[in-house]
């Protein structure tokens, strides 16, 4: 508040780095209208998520000091990807949907075949 008592506004340097970044995801969605680009971004992410997945159960798994909380911590990151899907349902691009639901897939894959290696 201004000794006025209006709200002062604060107005932050529109720098390049910063405008890049906010036009990231549009050369993004561009780049991937061909579908060969989109499938290979997708599988890259979903192979991405599959090996943070294994490697999370790799490691809690061999500390096993911290499996609660990596329980959790998997878990809490699935729940929040799950309530932004239906943020990312009403946007008419769906590059980001599906960016979304292959990082999930394999993590919850990773996890998954990490833990029938313990049995």
């Amino acid at each position: 508040m201004s000794p006025r008592g209006t709200p002062v506004t604060v107005r932050y340097q529109q720098t390049r780095f910063q405008q890049r970044v906010a036009q990231a995801g549009d050369v993004l969605v561009v780049w991937a209208t061909n579908p060969w680009r989109r499938a290979s971004l997708l599988l890259i992410v979903l192979l991405s998520g599959f090996a943070i997945g294994s490697g999370l159960g790799a490691i809690t798994g061999a500390l096993s000091s911290i499996d609660q909380l990596s329980a959790l911590a998997c878990v809490l990151i699935i729940e929040a990807a799950a309530r932004l899907r239906g943020r990312l349902r009403r946007r008419p691009e769906r590059l980001g949907l599906q960016i979304l639901d292959m990082a999930r897939m394999g993590l919850l894959y990773g996890l998954l075949i990490d833990g029938f290696k313990l049995l």
